[in-house]
């Protein structure tokens, strides 16, 4: 039988996608328990957790599953990545190999892995996972990676559904915020996706060379116009972006064209901590109530403002609940 992995989301079809948020659905009402007994999923973080692997670890118990955390470098051998390496410096395993046994100790492989440097083009391809899931026998779950962060996107798809009802034709506008340092694309191109999935109207408000990889953009729009939504706009003032707005979700991420020159991209971000989600900016949304989304971990006053992050419109922890959910529901369609 041919294994199945879960990469990106755009690797299953959207009649895929849909059934795994409305399995999602069930299971949150409590309607469906059981069916991963006796089954294993081992998880690799080679970048740190709090929702993710705790989320995972929680899904395998509720269904009867036992989950098991390794963290190269410290609770197991760090591992090399590079194809023909001569291993003869820090890395003690190579990936080929943890890879090929944890596939024979586990029914489940999820890999978190962020860029290390290098420019973008070399890291773009999301290498490590990929060659997780090439080498592993069992099906490999993305956990986060340099360009998606799919487990986020459904747990996004899933928040959108419960707060709009009917997200097609809303207008969700993702919003780059400053930050003290270089995040991946992986969130926001993840969750652009999810509301493109939903047929909304995206509009991306970012400073002047903070573009998302232009492939990324370009999967944004032809999903968008394909479940019946648009991508409107993209723009360079965030005042301008939010007024309208059903959904704000706010994100830091680094300037791609300065992938890996940190003091390049240090000051290209320079004079933008104006870039954050206050509420006074909220109230110029539809109704001065849209939805204000994170992925979480968020940095308070930085990115978004205590009074938006505490207030009504706040869906960031049902965000990280809907995490365990859809989860849940991934690991019974692989698995069960």
């Amino acid at each position: 039988m041919t294994k199945r992995d879960f990469i990106t989301v755009e690797d299953w079809t959207p009649e895929q996608v849909d059934a795994l948020l409305a399995l999602a659905v069930r299971i949150k009402r409590g309607e469906v328990s059981g069916g991963l007994e006796r089954k294993v999923m081992a998880m690799v973080f080679m970048d740190p957790s709090l929702r993710t692997r705790t989320s995972f670890e929680t899904a395998m118990f509720l269904h009867g599953g036992h989950a098991v955390v390794l963290e190269p470098g410290k609770s197991s051998w760090s591992l090399e990545t590079e194809a023909g390496a001569v291993m003869d410096g820090a890395t003690v395993e190579h990936i080929k190999d943890a890879a090929r046994v944890l596939g024979r100790y586990a029914d489940v492989v999820g890999v978190r892995s962020f860029p290390r440097g290098g420019d973008w083009a070399s890291v773009r391809d999301d290498r490590i996972v990929r060659d997780f899931a090439r080498f592993c026998e069992k099906p490999v779950i993305n956990m986060e990676s340099t360009r998606r962060h799919p487990c986020q996107q459904l747990a996004d798809a899933m928040t959108l559904r419960e707060r709009l009802g009917d997200p097609r034709g809303q207008r969700f506008v993702l919003m780059w915020a400053w930050h003290p340092k270089a995040l991946p694309t992986a969130v926001p191109a993840s969750a652009a996706l999810a509301a493109a999935h939903q047929g909304m109207e995206i509009v991306i408000a970012r400073p002047e060379g903070y573009e998302l990889d232009p492939d990324d953009t370009a999967l944004i729009r032809k999903i968008a116009q394909e479940r019946g939504g648009e991508f409107v706009h993209i723009m360079n003032d965030p005042d301008e972006a939010l007024v309208g707005a059903d959904v704000v979700y706010v994100k830091s991420w680094g300037a791609v064209k300065q992938f890996g020159r940190l003091e390049e991209e240090a000051l290209l971000r320079q004079g933008l901590r104006d870039w954050r989600l206050t509420a006074p900016r909220l109230k110029s949304t539809r109704g001065g109530g849209a939805t204000v989304m994170h992925c979480l971990p968020v940095r308070r006053n930085v990115e978004i403002d205590d009074a938006v992050l505490d207030g009504p419109t706040s869906a960031v922890v049902d965000e990280a609940e809907n995490r365990l959910h859809v989860q849940r529901a991934l690991l019974l369609e692989l698995l069960r």
